[in-house]
Protein backbone atom coordinates (compact mmCIF):
# COMPACT_ATOMS: atom_id res chain seq x y z
CA UNK A 1 0.00 0.00 0.00
CA UNK A 2 1.32 3.66 -0.65
CA UNK A 3 0.47 6.46 1.60
CA UNK A 4 -0.60 10.09 0.79
CA UNK A 5 2.82 10.93 2.24
CA UNK A 6 4.49 9.02 -0.28
CA UNK A 7 2.45 10.35 -3.25
CA UNK A 8 3.53 13.85 -2.63
CA UNK A 9 0.61 15.47 -0.73
CA UNK A 10 1.06 18.08 1.55
CA UNK A 11 1.19 17.25 5.66
CA UNK A 12 -1.59 19.30 6.46
CA UNK A 13 -3.86 17.30 4.11
CA UNK A 14 -2.26 14.49 5.17
CA UNK A 15 -2.92 15.03 8.74
CA UNK A 16 -6.56 15.78 8.01
CA UNK A 17 -6.76 12.62 6.41
CA UNK A 18 -5.18 10.64 9.09
CA UNK A 19 -7.44 12.72 11.64
CA UNK A 20 -10.21 10.03 10.15
CA UNK A 21 -7.48 7.29 10.08
CA UNK A 22 -7.17 7.60 6.62
CA UNK A 23 -3.27 6.81 5.61
CA UNK A 24 -3.11 4.18 2.64
CA UNK A 25 -4.23 5.14 -1.04
CA UNK A 26 -6.72 3.21 -2.71
CA UNK A 27 -5.77 2.47 -6.55
CA UNK A 28 -7.38 5.20 -8.52
CA UNK A 29 -6.06 7.58 -5.85
CA UNK A 30 -2.40 5.95 -6.45
CA UNK A 31 -2.97 6.57 -9.98
CA UNK A 32 -4.64 10.18 -10.23
CA UNK A 33 -3.48 12.28 -7.16
CA UNK A 34 0.68 12.05 -9.13
CA UNK A 35 -0.93 13.34 -12.38
CA UNK A 36 -3.33 15.92 -10.79
CA UNK A 37 -1.07 17.45 -8.49
CA UNK A 38 1.04 19.30 -11.52
CA UNK A 39 -2.35 20.01 -13.05
CA UNK A 40 -2.41 17.02 -16.08
CA UNK A 41 -6.18 16.88 -16.95
CA UNK A 42 -7.75 13.26 -15.88
CA UNK A 43 -10.19 11.16 -17.12
CA UNK A 44 -10.80 8.60 -14.23
CA UNK A 45 -13.05 5.67 -14.54
CA UNK A 46 -13.83 3.88 -11.29
CA UNK A 47 -17.28 3.28 -9.92
CA UNK A 48 -18.20 4.66 -6.62
CA UNK A 49 -17.35 3.41 -3.43
CA UNK A 50 -13.37 3.59 -4.68
CA UNK A 51 -12.11 6.71 -3.25
CA UNK A 52 -12.40 8.92 -6.48
CA UNK A 53 -13.46 11.95 -4.33
CA UNK A 54 -10.00 12.29 -2.81
CA UNK A 55 -8.81 11.16 -6.18
CA UNK A 56 -9.68 14.38 -7.79
CA UNK A 57 -10.29 16.48 -4.20
CA UNK A 58 -6.31 16.32 -2.90
CA UNK A 59 -5.17 17.89 -6.06
CA UNK A 60 -7.86 20.70 -6.17
CA UNK A 61 -7.10 21.47 -2.43
CA UNK A 62 -2.97 21.99 -2.57
CA UNK A 63 -3.16 23.32 -5.90
CA UNK A 64 -5.43 26.27 -4.29
CA UNK A 65 -2.74 26.77 -1.82
CA UNK A 66 -2.73 27.14 2.16
CA UNK A 67 -4.43 30.53 1.84
CA UNK A 68 -6.53 30.91 -1.56
CA UNK A 69 -7.67 34.89 -2.05
CA UNK A 70 -11.68 34.94 -1.55
CA UNK A 71 -13.68 33.82 -4.52
CA UNK A 72 -14.99 30.51 -6.27
CA UNK A 73 -11.29 28.95 -7.32
CA UNK A 74 -12.76 25.51 -8.10
CA UNK A 75 -16.11 23.71 -9.40
CA UNK A 76 -16.91 20.43 -8.41
CA UNK A 77 -20.47 19.29 -10.50
CA UNK A 78 -21.81 16.47 -9.66
CA UNK A 79 -25.65 15.07 -10.80
CA UNK A 80 -27.63 14.85 -7.54
CA UNK A 81 -28.30 16.55 -4.41
CA UNK A 82 -26.83 13.74 -1.95
CA UNK A 83 -23.64 13.36 -3.59
CA UNK A 84 -22.99 16.93 -3.26
CA UNK A 85 -23.53 16.86 0.77
CA UNK A 86 -21.22 13.68 0.37
CA UNK A 87 -18.71 15.51 -2.13
CA UNK A 88 -19.24 18.84 0.19
CA UNK A 89 -17.91 16.87 3.29
CA UNK A 90 -15.05 15.11 1.81
CA UNK A 91 -13.63 18.73 0.78
CA UNK A 92 -14.80 20.00 4.01
CA UNK A 93 -12.32 17.37 6.06
CA UNK A 94 -9.36 17.91 3.63
CA UNK A 95 -9.17 21.69 3.73
CA UNK A 96 -10.09 21.73 7.36
CA UNK A 97 -6.28 22.95 8.44
CA UNK A 98 -6.74 25.40 5.90
CA UNK A 99 -7.68 28.98 4.64
CA UNK A 100 -9.95 27.53 2.15
CA UNK A 101 -13.80 27.92 2.24
CA UNK A 102 -15.86 24.85 0.93
CA UNK A 103 -19.84 25.62 0.11
CA UNK A 104 -22.71 23.59 -1.72
CA UNK A 105 -25.10 24.52 -3.89
CA UNK A 106 -27.93 22.39 -4.53
CA UNK A 107 -31.63 22.57 -5.27
CA UNK A 108 -34.21 21.70 -2.39
CA UNK A 109 -32.80 24.11 0.46
CA UNK A 110 -33.18 28.19 0.67
CA UNK A 111 -30.94 30.48 -1.29
CA UNK A 112 -30.02 32.26 1.39
CA UNK A 113 -27.74 30.78 3.30
CA UNK A 114 -25.77 29.34 0.09
CA UNK A 115 -25.89 32.73 -1.00
CA UNK A 116 -24.44 34.03 2.54
CA UNK A 117 -21.58 31.24 2.06
CA UNK A 118 -20.58 32.45 -1.68
CA UNK A 119 -20.68 36.30 -0.76
CA UNK A 120 -18.12 35.52 2.16
CA UNK A 121 -15.88 34.56 -0.50
CA UNK A 122 -15.92 30.56 -0.33
CA UNK A 123 -13.46 29.38 -3.04
CA UNK A 124 -14.50 25.58 -3.55
CA UNK A 125 -18.48 24.74 -4.55
CA UNK A 126 -19.39 21.72 -4.73
CA UNK A 127 -22.91 21.89 -6.64
CA UNK A 128 -25.31 20.44 -9.36
CA UNK A 129 -25.82 21.83 -12.88
CA UNK A 130 -29.36 23.46 -12.43
CA UNK A 131 -28.27 25.52 -8.91
CA UNK A 132 -25.44 25.98 -10.12
CA UNK A 133 -26.57 27.92 -13.07
CA UNK A 134 -29.34 29.42 -11.81
CA UNK A 135 -27.13 31.64 -8.95
CA UNK A 136 -24.75 31.92 -11.99
CA UNK A 137 -27.59 34.20 -14.22
CA UNK A 138 -28.35 36.07 -10.99
CA UNK A 139 -24.69 36.98 -11.19
CA UNK A 140 -25.26 35.63 -7.41
CA UNK A 141 -22.01 32.91 -8.75
CA UNK A 142 -19.21 34.27 -10.63
CA UNK A 143 -17.40 31.39 -12.20
CA UNK A 144 -15.00 32.95 -14.06
CA UNK A 145 -12.12 32.66 -11.67
CA UNK A 146 -12.54 28.86 -11.31
CA UNK A 147 -9.50 27.20 -12.68
CA UNK A 148 -10.00 24.10 -11.52
CA UNK A 149 -13.09 22.15 -12.78
CA UNK A 150 -14.01 18.45 -11.49
CA UNK A 151 -17.35 16.80 -13.39
CA UNK A 152 -18.18 13.65 -11.26
CA UNK A 153 -20.14 10.66 -12.19
CA UNK A 154 -20.21 12.23 -15.62
CA UNK A 155 -22.21 8.96 -17.09
CA UNK A 156 -25.27 9.82 -14.31
CA UNK A 157 -25.08 13.36 -15.62
CA UNK A 158 -25.33 12.12 -19.40
CA UNK A 159 -28.74 9.66 -17.50
CA UNK A 160 -30.20 12.49 -15.65
CA UNK A 161 -30.77 14.52 -19.25
CA UNK A 162 -28.06 17.14 -17.92
CA UNK A 163 -25.36 17.37 -20.45
CA UNK A 164 -26.82 20.41 -22.13
CA UNK A 165 -26.87 21.95 -18.55
CA UNK A 166 -22.77 21.09 -18.24
CA UNK A 167 -21.85 22.98 -21.71
CA UNK A 168 -23.63 25.53 -20.31
CA UNK A 169 -21.33 25.88 -17.37
CA UNK A 170 -18.38 24.81 -19.60
CA UNK A 171 -18.76 28.58 -21.18
CA UNK A 172 -19.09 30.00 -17.53
CA UNK A 173 -15.49 28.75 -16.68
CA UNK A 174 -11.76 30.19 -18.03
CA UNK A 175 -10.61 28.77 -21.41
CA UNK A 176 -7.56 27.95 -19.56
CA UNK A 177 -8.18 25.53 -16.62
CA UNK A 178 -7.15 22.23 -15.01
CA UNK A 179 -10.12 19.73 -15.74
CA UNK A 180 -10.85 16.30 -14.32
CA UNK A 181 -13.42 14.07 -15.31
CA UNK A 182 -14.64 10.74 -13.30
CA UNK A 183 -16.79 8.26 -14.39
CA UNK A 184 -17.80 4.76 -13.91
CA UNK A 185 -18.12 3.62 -17.72
CA UNK A 186 -17.75 5.93 -20.70
CA UNK A 187 -20.44 5.90 -23.11
CA UNK A 188 -19.86 7.99 -26.25
CA UNK A 189 -21.60 11.37 -25.45
CA UNK A 190 -19.27 11.27 -22.53
CA UNK A 191 -15.81 10.62 -24.47
CA UNK A 192 -16.92 13.01 -26.59
CA UNK A 193 -17.62 16.02 -24.23
CA UNK A 194 -14.07 15.36 -23.04
CA UNK A 195 -12.65 15.85 -26.31
CA UNK A 196 -14.23 18.72 -26.11
CA UNK A 197 -13.46 20.44 -23.16
CA UNK A 198 -10.34 19.07 -22.09
CA UNK A 199 -6.70 19.43 -23.30
CA UNK A 200 -5.11 16.07 -23.56
CA UNK A 201 -6.49 13.85 -20.78
CA UNK A 202 -4.80 11.00 -19.80
CA UNK A 203 -7.58 8.14 -19.10
CA UNK A 204 -6.72 5.94 -16.08
CA UNK A 205 -8.49 3.38 -14.81
CA UNK A 206 -8.75 1.61 -11.66
CA UNK A 207 -10.44 -1.36 -9.78
CA UNK A 208 -10.83 -2.79 -6.40
CA UNK A 209 -7.72 -5.04 -5.87
CA UNK A 210 -10.37 -8.16 -5.77
CA UNK A 211 -12.67 -6.92 -8.33
CA UNK A 212 -14.04 -8.58 -11.39
CA UNK A 213 -17.28 -8.16 -13.47
CA UNK A 214 -18.69 -7.61 -9.81
CA UNK A 215 -16.79 -8.02 -6.61
CA UNK A 216 -15.22 -11.13 -5.01
CA UNK A 217 -16.53 -9.66 -1.36
CA UNK A 218 -19.99 -9.50 -2.18
CA UNK A 219 -22.14 -12.60 -2.14
CA UNK A 220 -25.32 -12.24 -4.56
CA UNK A 221 -28.62 -13.85 -4.05
CA UNK A 222 -31.49 -14.08 -6.38
CA UNK A 223 -34.87 -15.03 -5.77
CA UNK A 224 -37.97 -15.60 -7.67
CA UNK A 225 -40.43 -13.87 -5.20
CA UNK A 226 -44.17 -12.84 -5.28
CA UNK A 227 -44.49 -9.25 -4.80
CA UNK A 228 -47.47 -9.90 -1.78
CA UNK A 229 -44.86 -11.77 0.28
CA UNK A 230 -41.37 -9.32 0.04
CA UNK A 231 -42.17 -7.61 3.05
CA UNK A 232 -42.22 -10.30 5.12
CA UNK A 233 -39.21 -11.91 3.32
CA UNK A 234 -37.66 -8.54 4.11
CA UNK A 235 -38.48 -8.32 7.56
CA UNK A 236 -37.02 -12.11 8.33
CA UNK A 237 -33.85 -10.87 6.18
CA UNK A 238 -33.32 -7.93 8.49
CA UNK A 239 -33.42 -10.75 11.56
CA UNK A 240 -30.12 -12.17 10.13
CA UNK A 241 -26.72 -13.14 11.97
CA UNK A 242 -24.87 -10.10 11.50
CA UNK A 243 -27.16 -8.39 9.44
CA UNK A 244 -26.01 -3.98 9.97
CA UNK A 245 -26.92 -1.19 7.76
CA UNK A 246 -28.94 -2.30 5.01
CA UNK A 247 -30.20 -0.14 1.69
CA UNK A 248 -33.14 -1.63 0.22
CA UNK A 249 -33.48 -0.19 -3.49
CA UNK A 250 -37.60 0.44 -4.86
CA UNK A 251 -38.25 1.28 -8.01
CA UNK A 252 -40.28 4.03 -7.17
CA UNK A 253 -41.05 6.83 -4.84
CA UNK A 254 -44.88 5.46 -3.86
CA UNK A 255 -43.22 1.82 -3.11
CA UNK A 256 -40.49 3.62 -0.97
CA UNK A 257 -42.66 5.12 1.16
CA UNK A 258 -44.88 2.32 1.46
CA UNK A 259 -41.93 -0.21 2.36
CA UNK A 260 -40.71 2.65 5.59
CA UNK A 261 -44.32 2.79 6.52
CA UNK A 262 -44.71 -1.13 6.72
CA UNK A 263 -41.05 -1.84 8.17
CA UNK A 264 -41.78 0.78 10.78
CA UNK A 265 -44.71 -0.89 11.62
CA UNK A 266 -43.40 -4.17 12.22
CA UNK A 267 -40.68 -2.26 14.61
CA UNK A 268 -37.73 -1.92 12.39
CA UNK A 269 -35.48 1.43 12.59
CA UNK A 270 -36.45 2.35 9.21
CA UNK A 271 -35.82 5.50 7.20
CA UNK A 272 -36.27 6.15 3.64
CA UNK A 273 -34.45 8.64 1.02
CA UNK A 274 -36.72 9.77 -1.89
CA UNK A 275 -37.89 12.26 -4.40
CA UNK A 276 -41.38 13.18 -2.94
CA UNK A 277 -39.33 14.28 0.30
CA UNK A 278 -37.94 17.72 0.79
CA UNK A 279 -34.47 17.82 0.91
CA UNK A 280 -34.12 18.94 4.68
CA UNK A 281 -35.79 15.44 5.47
CA UNK A 282 -33.76 12.98 2.91
CA UNK A 283 -30.71 14.53 4.83
CA UNK A 284 -32.19 13.90 8.17
CA UNK A 285 -32.34 10.35 6.47
CA UNK A 286 -28.73 9.88 5.54
CA UNK A 287 -27.87 11.79 8.25
CA UNK A 288 -29.60 8.81 11.45
CA UNK A 289 -28.21 6.17 9.05
CA UNK A 290 -24.95 7.16 8.62
CA UNK A 291 -24.63 8.30 12.57
CA UNK A 292 -26.60 4.45 13.00
CA UNK A 293 -29.84 5.87 14.53
CA UNK A 294 -31.62 4.35 11.78
CA UNK A 295 -30.30 1.11 10.49
CA UNK A 296 -32.73 0.34 7.52
CA UNK A 297 -32.29 2.70 4.56
CA UNK A 298 -35.42 2.37 1.98
CA UNK A 299 -34.26 4.44 -1.76
CA UNK A 300 -34.88 5.10 -5.04
CA UNK A 301 -32.01 4.71 -7.23
CA UNK A 302 -31.75 8.88 -7.77
CA UNK A 303 -31.61 9.40 -4.49
CA UNK A 304 -29.12 6.91 -3.56
CA UNK A 305 -26.36 8.36 -5.24
CA UNK A 306 -25.08 9.98 -2.15
CA UNK A 307 -25.20 6.84 0.15
CA UNK A 308 -21.67 6.71 0.78
CA UNK A 309 -21.52 4.35 4.01
CA UNK A 310 -18.24 2.12 4.69
CA UNK A 311 -20.56 -0.68 7.12
CA UNK A 312 -23.26 -1.39 4.98
CA UNK A 313 -23.58 -5.16 5.61
CA UNK A 314 -27.08 -5.89 3.40
CA UNK A 315 -28.43 -4.08 0.01
CA UNK A 316 -31.73 -5.61 -0.84
CA UNK A 317 -33.38 -4.75 -4.61
CA UNK A 318 -36.94 -5.20 -3.58
CA UNK A 319 -37.75 -4.92 -7.59
CA UNK A 320 -34.99 -5.97 -10.07
CA UNK A 321 -33.35 -2.90 -11.21
CA UNK A 322 -33.23 -2.22 -15.33
CA UNK A 323 -29.46 -3.13 -15.98
CA UNK A 324 -26.71 -4.47 -15.01
CA UNK A 325 -24.62 -1.13 -14.56
CA UNK A 326 -27.33 -0.20 -12.33
CA UNK A 327 -27.35 -3.91 -10.42
CA UNK A 328 -23.50 -2.95 -10.14
CA UNK A 329 -24.14 0.81 -8.57
CA UNK A 330 -26.89 -0.93 -5.90
CA UNK A 331 -24.77 -3.74 -5.03
CA UNK A 332 -21.92 -1.62 -4.35
CA UNK A 333 -23.25 0.27 -1.31
CA UNK A 334 -21.95 -3.04 0.13
CA UNK A 335 -18.56 -4.90 0.44
CA UNK A 336 -16.85 -1.33 0.64
CA UNK A 337 -13.78 -0.67 2.00
CA UNK A 338 -12.23 -4.33 1.81
CA UNK A 339 -15.60 -5.18 3.68
CA UNK A 340 -17.92 -8.57 2.69
CA UNK A 341 -21.15 -7.70 1.82
CA UNK A 342 -24.72 -9.24 1.01
CA UNK A 343 -26.62 -8.38 -1.78
CA UNK A 344 -30.55 -9.78 -2.39
CA UNK A 345 -32.25 -9.34 -5.66
CA UNK A 346 -36.06 -10.08 -5.83
CA UNK A 347 -37.03 -11.02 -9.42
CA UNK A 348 -40.93 -10.63 -10.18
CA UNK A 349 -42.40 -12.99 -12.99
CA UNK A 350 -43.03 -10.51 -15.10
CA UNK A 351 -39.30 -9.12 -14.87
CA UNK A 352 -37.14 -12.41 -15.44
CA UNK A 353 -36.40 -11.17 -19.08
CA UNK A 354 -34.80 -8.41 -17.02
CA UNK A 355 -32.73 -10.73 -14.94
CA UNK A 356 -31.90 -12.95 -17.92
CA UNK A 357 -29.53 -9.51 -19.44
CA UNK A 358 -28.25 -8.89 -16.10
CA UNK A 359 -27.14 -12.47 -15.36
CA UNK A 360 -25.43 -12.67 -18.91
CA UNK A 361 -23.88 -9.17 -18.69
CA UNK A 362 -22.59 -10.09 -15.49
CA UNK A 363 -21.60 -13.62 -15.96
CA UNK A 364 -23.41 -14.56 -12.90
CA UNK A 365 -24.52 -18.37 -14.36
CA UNK A 366 -27.78 -18.52 -13.10
CA UNK A 367 -30.16 -18.09 -15.40
CA UNK A 368 -33.36 -19.34 -13.31
CA UNK A 369 -33.88 -17.02 -9.82
CA UNK A 370 -34.79 -19.64 -7.49
CA UNK A 371 -38.65 -19.44 -6.37
CA UNK A 372 -38.57 -18.63 -3.06
CA UNK A 373 -40.99 -17.42 -0.16
CA UNK A 374 -40.56 -16.07 3.70
CA UNK A 375 -41.23 -19.63 4.88
CA UNK A 376 -38.88 -21.17 2.53
CA UNK A 377 -35.82 -23.90 4.34
CA UNK A 378 -33.00 -22.11 1.97
CA UNK A 379 -33.91 -18.45 2.95
CA UNK A 380 -32.72 -19.06 6.77
CA UNK A 381 -30.06 -20.84 5.53
CA UNK A 382 -28.66 -18.56 2.90
CA UNK A 383 -29.02 -15.81 4.70
CA UNK A 384 -27.90 -16.96 8.58
CA UNK A 385 -31.90 -16.44 9.75
CA UNK A 386 -32.61 -17.81 13.10
CA UNK A 387 -34.80 -20.57 12.92
CA UNK A 388 -38.22 -19.87 13.78
CA UNK A 389 -37.76 -15.99 12.98
CA UNK A 390 -41.12 -13.74 11.81
CA UNK A 391 -41.51 -10.92 10.05
CA UNK A 392 -42.08 -8.38 13.30
CA UNK A 393 -40.12 -7.38 16.15
CA UNK A 394 -42.40 -5.76 18.26
CA UNK A 395 -45.56 -7.08 17.69
CA UNK A 396 -45.07 -10.84 16.84
CA UNK A 397 -45.00 -11.81 20.64
CA UNK A 398 -48.02 -9.98 21.56
CA UNK A 399 -49.71 -11.13 18.42
CA UNK A 400 -49.17 -14.89 19.58
CA UNK A 401 -50.68 -14.48 22.42
CA UNK A 402 -53.59 -13.00 21.00
CA UNK A 403 -55.72 -16.15 20.64
CA UNK A 404 -55.42 -16.97 24.39
CA UNK A 405 -56.32 -13.71 25.24
CA UNK A 406 -59.70 -13.62 23.02
CA UNK A 407 -60.79 -17.77 24.92
CA UNK A 408 -59.91 -16.08 28.29
CA UNK A 409 -62.67 -13.42 27.63
CA UNK A 410 -64.86 -15.69 25.78
CA UNK A 411 -64.82 -18.02 28.49
CA UNK A 412 -64.59 -15.33 31.46
CA UNK A 413 -62.35 -17.33 33.10
CA UNK A 414 -60.73 -15.56 36.36
CA UNK A 415 -57.37 -17.38 36.58
CA UNK A 416 -54.76 -16.63 33.96
CA UNK A 417 -56.30 -14.53 31.65
CA UNK A 418 -56.94 -11.44 33.91
CA UNK A 419 -53.35 -10.43 34.69
CA UNK A 420 -53.16 -10.14 30.88
CA UNK A 421 -56.29 -8.13 30.36
CA UNK A 422 -55.51 -5.93 33.05
CA UNK A 423 -51.92 -5.32 31.61
CA UNK A 424 -53.53 -4.79 28.27
CA UNK A 425 -56.00 -2.29 29.58
CA UNK A 426 -52.75 -0.96 31.49
CA UNK A 427 -55.50 -0.04 34.60
CA UNK A 428 -58.85 0.70 33.52
CA UNK A 429 -61.50 -0.42 35.84
CA UNK A 430 -63.66 -2.41 33.88
CA UNK A 431 -64.50 -5.63 35.05
CA UNK A 432 -63.64 -9.14 33.03
CA UNK A 433 -66.33 -8.92 29.88
CA UNK A 434 -68.95 -11.26 30.06
CA UNK A 435 -70.34 -13.55 27.32
CA UNK A 436 -73.72 -11.61 27.41
CA UNK A 437 -71.55 -8.10 26.31
CA UNK A 438 -69.96 -9.69 23.70
CA UNK A 439 -73.60 -9.72 22.13
CA UNK A 440 -75.03 -6.91 22.99
CA UNK A 441 -74.37 -4.01 20.22
CA UNK A 442 -72.72 -4.65 17.41
CA UNK A 443 -70.29 -1.56 17.87
CA UNK A 444 -68.47 -2.85 20.49
CA UNK A 445 -67.37 -6.23 18.76
CA UNK A 446 -64.02 -5.59 18.11
CA UNK A 447 -63.10 -5.34 21.67
CA UNK A 448 -63.14 -8.82 22.20
CA UNK A 449 -61.21 -9.17 18.77
CA UNK A 450 -58.67 -6.47 19.85
CA UNK A 451 -55.84 -8.19 21.68
CA UNK A 452 -52.88 -7.45 20.41
CA UNK A 453 -51.83 -4.84 22.66
CA UNK A 454 -50.75 -2.07 19.97
CA UNK A 455 -51.88 1.09 20.56
CA UNK A 456 -55.13 1.06 18.95
CA UNK A 457 -56.64 -1.90 20.97
CA UNK A 458 -55.39 0.31 24.24
CA UNK A 459 -57.58 3.31 22.68
CA UNK A 460 -60.38 0.80 21.86
CA UNK A 461 -60.71 -0.36 25.24
CA UNK A 462 -60.50 2.53 27.04
CA UNK A 463 -63.11 4.21 25.08
CA UNK A 464 -65.30 1.32 25.46
CA UNK A 465 -64.74 0.67 29.44
CA UNK A 466 -66.46 3.31 30.75
CA UNK A 467 -69.78 2.00 28.50
CA UNK A 468 -69.34 -0.89 30.38
CA UNK A 469 -68.92 0.37 33.79
CA UNK A 470 -72.06 2.52 33.22
CA UNK A 471 -74.12 -0.86 32.49
CA UNK A 472 -72.89 -2.71 34.97
CA UNK A 473 -71.87 -1.56 38.22
CA UNK A 474 -73.81 1.29 40.47
CA UNK A 475 -70.49 2.99 41.31
CA UNK A 476 -67.14 4.54 40.12
CA UNK A 477 -65.17 2.41 41.80
CA UNK A 478 -61.60 1.52 39.27
CA UNK A 479 -60.42 -0.70 42.23
CA UNK A 480 -59.78 -3.42 40.12
CA UNK A 481 -61.07 -5.87 37.56
CA UNK A 482 -60.65 -9.46 39.41
CA UNK A 483 -64.39 -10.05 40.23
CA UNK A 484 -66.34 -10.96 37.14
CA UNK A 485 -69.72 -9.86 35.90
CA UNK A 486 -72.37 -13.15 36.68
Amino acid sequence: MTTFAELGVDQDIVDALASKGIVDAFPIQEQTIPLGLPGQDIIGQAKTGTGKTFGFGIPVVQRLGLNPEPGVKALIVVPTRELAVQVYEDMDMLTQNRATSVVAIYGGKAYEGQIDQLKAGAQIVVGTPGRLIDLSNQRLLDLSGAVEVVLDEADKMLDLGFLADIEKIFQKVPAVRHTQLFSATMPGPIVALARRFMSNPIHMRANDPDEGLTQANIKHLVYRAHSLDKDEVIARILQAEGRGKTVIFTRTKRAAQKLVDELSDRGFNAAAVHGDMSQESRERSMAAFKAGKRDVLIATDVAARGIDVNDVTHVINHTIPDDEKTYLHRAGRTGRAGKTGIAVTFVDWDDLHKWALINRALEFGQPEPIETYSSSPHLYTDLDIPEGTKGRLVTAPKAAAAPKAEKSESTDAAGEGTPRRRRRRRGSSSGSPSTSEQGSAAAPRPEGSGTHDGGGSEHHDGNAAPRRRRRRRGSGSGGGSTAPVA
